[in-house]
């Protein structure tokens, strides 16, 4: 009897599987209001790709580097001084590589791509509100709905004061959360424009009486709605905005340098000047000789320059500088080079030298290396490089992608870039809608990648 029970919840589970991809945009688009409910969805999704595709999953090889990965963190964690602390936060990180290997099976289109991305913008928008509410009307309040289904918390003024953190518990991380839509955002927006230029383009060329062949190749015939464009236009300003109160100085970075690859992509060189000549003159504000930083203060906000350079904050201790914590985290990393001191250890050894209590040393590398050792914190990066080149090198060098799939592809892998930097400056797996999309994201463009790379070599066999 047992047996057949668990035979009808196997053949339940296999037979949703074609419609897992649409529980997971539900689970994007309900993410940040709702963890929970998210997490289960993505949890389900996941079990039921990995029992429809598991022959798959095993068989590629990037799996196996992150099985490979989990032993070792698994081993390092029994030789934490801490191992009840070490074994917990294991769970930042095992689950989503479990997470990475099914989803990397499920998505596997530009189709998807497109669909995810824009289940993250419109996800995102009802934390936008939120938080511009917060930060300008006051908004302050706490919400439970059916215990933590529903559980919203908004500070007012923010956390830290006078920086939007809507429903995220620090600004900084809403800032990372943000920079990662904004990219998709913006690469979705480009898209839509391009297509509204091309429908243009191939009116004018029905009206002269002819069609042009690549008004036919990239484009049907259809009218297309200027709705998608206007809700991109508002979201990607709302994002864009949001970010900038945030008051992050990389998550701003990493937004200019998204703006800029995204011109140098399209070839817009009046954009690339422009935005080159603001980023200038901010710096130059910042940290310029007095007399010339005078001059460009007379039109840059002291919002900006202040920020930057640190005079909005002056009186800062040096054990919350970076640089401080970078060199604690490095020394830790060569006491115990093999396998680290445990994870979740940084916080407690850093308090005790420096009186201070800090949850990570804003670098997951030095993270890494500091409470795994260097053999997992190298695999790590090792992974995650793979990833970055063969995407890369789909890119350049794939004759499968059509020029109106490339845009999306180039977004996803520039928000993959951006997540990288925002973990050379910080720490997003603590927060627990940051670190599944960041999963979800790696897990999307590896594949795409893959599918991608069997039919090159599916092809190059048949030739």
């Amino acid at each position: 009897m047992l047996g057949a029970s668990l035979n009808k919840v196997f053949e339940y589970f296999k037979s949703r599987w074609q419609s897992a991809w649409n529980y997971s945009l539900w689970a994007l688009l309900i993410f940040p209001l709702s963890p929970l409910v998210g997490a289960v969805t993505v949890g389900f999704v996941s079990l039921i790709t990995w029992l429809k595709q598991s022959h798959k999953i095993n068989r590629r090889p990037l799996n196996w580097g992150f099985a490979l990965l989990s032993v070792l963190l698994i081993v390092c964690a029994g030789f934490a001084q801490d191992k009840t602390a070490a074994f917990l936060g294991l769970f930042n990180l095992l689950p989503f590589f479990l997470l990475f290997a099914a989803h990397s099976a499920l998505i596997q289109t530009f189709t998807q791509l497109r669909q995810m991305a824009w289940a993250l913008v419109i996800g995102s928008m009802p934390v936008v509100i939120m938080g511009l509410g917060q930060l300008f009307l006051g908004w302050s309040f706490k919400f439970q709905f059916v215990w933590v289904v529903f559980s919203w918390t908004i500070r007012p003024g923010g956390n830290p004061p006078g920086r939007i953190a809507s429903l995220f518990l620090h600004a900084n991380t809403f800032a990372a959360y943000l920079v990662i839509i904004f990219i998709l955002g913006l690469g979705l927006w480009i898209e839509q424009w391009r297509l509204g230029i091309g429908y243009w383009r191939l009116g004018v060329e029905k009206r002269q009486g002819r069609q042009g062949r690549q008004g036919r190749d990239l484009f049907n015939d259809s009218p297309s709605s200027p709705l998608p464009f206007i809700f991109l236009t508002v979201a990607v300003i709302a994002d864009f905005i949001t970010l900038i109160f945030t008051n992050s100085r990389n998550g701003w970075a990493i937004a200019i340098f998204a703006c800029l690859a995204y011109a140098l992509y399209q070839g817009w060189r009046i954009l690339v000047g422009s935005v080159a000549a603001i980023v200038s003159s901010v710096f130059l504000a910042a940290f310029a000789p007095s007399a010339i930083a005078q001059i460009f203060r007379l039109v840059v906000p002291a919002f900006f320059w202040a920020r930057l350079n640190d005079d909005m904050y002056p009186d800062r201790p040096v054990a919350l500088m970076r640089k401080t914590q970078w060199e604690f985290a490095w020394s830790l990393a060569q006491q115990h080079p093999w396998t680290g001191w445990g994870l979740r250890s940084f916080s407690k050894l850093y308090k005790a030298k420096m009186q201070i209590p800090l949850g990570h040393p804003h670098n997951l590398f030095l993270m890494l290396s500091a409470e795994t050792g260097f053999p997992s914190a190298f695999l790590f990066c090792g992974l995650l490089a793979w990833i970055l080149i063969t995407s890369v090198q789909l890119l350049q060098n794939s004759k499968y992608i059509n020029t109106a799939d490339r845009l999306i592809f180039f977004s996803y892998l520039l928000a993959f870039v951006g997540w990288i930097l925002l973990n050379t400056v910080d720490v997003t797996l603590f927060d627990f809608r940051l670190n599944a999309l960041s999963w979800l994201i790696l897990a999307a463009i590896s594949g795409v990648v893959h599918r991608y790379h069997e039919k090159d070599r599916l092809a190059s066999h048949q030739n």
